[in-house]
Parts: structure tokens; sequence; C-alpha cells
């Protein structure tokens, strides 16, 4: 089987990583990947919004199977072009990618199917905006429509940030036309829970849970990243909280958008807010969040080339999906400066006995060497017994990379650990 993964980023390379473990897999070409990958799969520079690049080389390779890992391409339809020559792939087609794709679509659907969210408020025009927020309650939350790299979600504390992050997303346009629209909605407090869930369109099989720490500097300080780091399981995620999710979230959002003939398969990933009045649905992602995979993915002891293909061929009711009960930690390393201005191309040595707990997210390979290439550069997972321990074996395992320009939080767990202690 030859195997084709769009994508470039530390998610991909712990998609790429498992998918290996599939010993009917005997190539993995990765579309654009990145230097990192090259001991697992084959990085061509065809960027993951090329649809017709990635069409095209799927079929000049005798592609058998695909996986469009980010939002973008689903987004575009990625799914639904390879489809279309007899590619058969993992992931939302466009009709449905939209769950992500707009937040106005995502809200209105769990309003119109009573699944529990935020309230909210959309707007089309800045003025109209700006005159709701002179008398709304703050702290609010002020969301881009469309896709924006993880980073459209602003959370204005006084009327003054509403105001700037109103004329900053609709008037100078700083996410383009995905703040064409935005939604304004209500500030929802309570321990945060990210879970990925299989689906086929009918059989959800949710992953184990985790937390994500999104803010780039320790005790949640600083600007919003694409994520720092991450746990699982989640502590705060109980199996009480989990019956109640399931009943009242993921099942009746999957009949949803059955329901408006968009059906979902693929990976759909709910963000929770654990709020005094349950839990609550704060977005969707159509796909792997990142860096949860990185925490994820080492813990599923299923093999994932086999649920993948049950949830495009609808036969996931029929496939197991396992998960070990240990625990595991990812720490990000990033380059100084990031989510802002930041240097690359700085040497970095991995030590080879931790190779295969480093997931590479930004990397050029150059005559051996490996240069940092991007914003977040590397993922340093470990798994072990206790959180505490699966904590302190990442942080051991970053001790020992070394690259200039490096920067990263110190305290990925702490809140959780906290939690377990309180248990």
């Amino acid at each position: 089987m030859k195997v084709l993964v769009v994508g470039g980023g530390g998610r991909e390379h712990a998609i790429i990583r498992k998918l290996k473990e599939n010993k009917s897999i005997k190539e993995i070409h990765a579309l654009p990947g990145n230097g990192g990958m090259h001991k697992d799969a084959i990085s061509v520079s065809i960027g993951a919004k090329d649809i017709d690049g990635i069409v095209n080389y799927a079929l000049e390779n005798k592609i058998d199977y695909a996986v469009v890992a980010p939002d973008d391409p689903l987004v575009l339809g990625c799914v639904n072009a390879l489809e279309k020559v007899g590619i058969p792939a993992f992931g939302p087609r466009a009709e449905a990618a939209i769950i992500e794709g707009s937040k106005v679509f995502s809200k209105n659907l769990m309003k119109k199917y009573g699944i529990p969210t935020a309230d909210y408020h959309v707007f089309s025009d800045a003025n109209e905006a700006l005159e709701y927020i002179k008398n709304a309650p703050i702290p609010t939350v002020i969301k881009a429509d469309g896709l924006a790299l993880g980073k459209g979600v602003i959370i204005a504390f006084t009327r003054e940030e509403a105001v700037d992050a109103i004329n900053s997303v609709m008037n100078d346009k700083k996410f383009g036309s995905s703040g064409d629209n935005i939604v304004i909605e209500e500030f929802l407090e309570g321990p945060e829970v990210s879970v990925l869930a299989f689906t086929d369109g009918n059989c959800v099989k949710p992953m184990v849970s985790s937390m994500d720490h999104k803010r780039a500097l320790d005790g949640d300080k600083g600007l919003n990243t694409g994520g720092m780091g991450t746990i699982a399981p989640n502590p705060y995620y109980t199996e009480k909280i989990a019956e109640e999710c399931m009943k009242k979230i993921f099942v009746p959002t999957i009949e949803a958008m059955k329901k408006e003939g968009r059906e979902f398969r693929g990976c759909l990933y709910f963000g929770l807010m654990l709020t005094k009045n349950g839990p609550k649905v704060i977005e969707y992602n159509c796909r792997f969040g990142d860096p949860e995979t990185q925490v994820v993915l080492p813990l599923l002891e299923s093999d994932l080339f086999e649920i993948m293909k049950a949830t495009t061929n609808g036969t996931l009711a029929e496939c197991e999906v396992k998960f070990s009960s240990k625990n595991a930690c990812c720490v990000i390393m990033a380059s100084k400066g990031y989510p802002e201005k930041y240097q690359n191309g700085f040497e970095m040595e991995i030590p080879e006995e931790i190779e295969s707990a480093v997931y590479v997210a930004g990397a050029k390979y150059e005559n051996g060497k490996l240069y940092s290439a991007g914003g977040r550069v590397l993922g340093v997972t470990h798994v072990d017994d206790t959180l505490k321990d699966a904590i302190n074996g990442a942080y051991d395992k970053v001790q020992k990379i070394k690259f200039d320009n490096a920067f990263y939080r110190h305290d990925i767990g702490a809140k959780a650990l906290l939690a377990t202690e309180e248990e």
C-alpha cells in the first residue's frame, strides 16, 4: 500500500509514525511534509492547499489511500477531489468540513439541534457589532467566522478590548475574508477539554481526552499560539462527564450533520468547556488537533490505518478503537519570538535514543543535518504510568535537545497535575 498524508507539521508526523505500524503500508508520501520527517516519509514540496497538485501527484504515484490532515485542504474540498478520481481518503468532504470552516454555521447548527454552547450573536456589519458591544456583557468572546490558523478567537476583558477586536477583525481585516462575519458570544468559565473522535457518519468513537496549553508563556500568560503543549488524559474529564458528552454533544452533532445533508466522516474535534451548568461546545474542528494528536496517538493501541479505512468505508462500529490507560505529555519547543517574529535556520541536535519521541513541526534537512524552520519546531512526547512521570519524562527529553533560539513553557501539565492531587 502507498499512503499519502497531506500536511507538514507535528500532527502529520505523529500520524505518519502511527501509520507506519501497519505492515501493509510500504510507502508514505507527505505533501509538503518537512525535513524532520525524512526517516519516516517521502516529503514532496506540494502545498497543502494545492488541491490540483495533490490529486495529480496521487494519480501519478498510484496512491492507494490518502489522509488529509489540516483544515484548509479539507474546507477547500481535497477529499472530494481525491474521491472523484477514485482515491479513498480520510477526512470530511468540504460540505462537512464547514463545521470548522464557518463559526456562524457551527453556532447555528448547535442552536437548531439543541447542542449546548455559549449564547451568541452574529454580525456582518462592523458598525452593528460596535453598537451591540456598548451594552454587551463583559468579558466577551469575539470570533472570526472563517479559518484563521487557530488565532481567530479573541477574549475581550474590557469594552475597549472588544472594540479593538471588532475593528481589527472586521475593518482592518487581520484575518482577511475570514473576518467578513463575526460571532460575539458569551464568556464561559471552567476547565477546557479537547476530545477527538473517529466517526463514519453514523458511529462515534471518542479518543482519549486531552488538555491543550494555548498561551505562549508560563502561567497561561502571553499571546495565543497554535498550542505550546498537551497532556492526556485530561483529569477533569470524568467517566460521568464523558457519558453526558456522548449523549448531549457527540452523537447529536453527528446526527445533526447527517440531517443537514453533510455527513461527517473522519476525525471530529470537540473543544469543550466544563461549566457549572454542564459541558458546552466552545468550537468544532474538522480534523485532528495540533498538538493534541502528539499525545493522543501515542496512547492508541489499535491500528490507526484500519480505523481510518473504517471511517471511510462506514464500518467503524465493527472496528476496535482501544487506548492505553497510561498518561502522555507533549512539550512544544518553539523559536524565540513565536507567535510573532522569530528567526530560523538554527542547527538542531536530537539524540538518537529519543528520536522516536520527537515529532518535527518545522525543520529543514540539509547535508545530513537538521535546521529549525518554523514557529513551532518540535513536539517532545513522553508516555508513562502516571501524569507526573509523563511530564517529568517529557522535560527530561527536552533538556537533551539542543538548538539556539529555542524556547518552551516550563509548566505544561501543571494545572492537570493539581487536579489529580485534589482528587
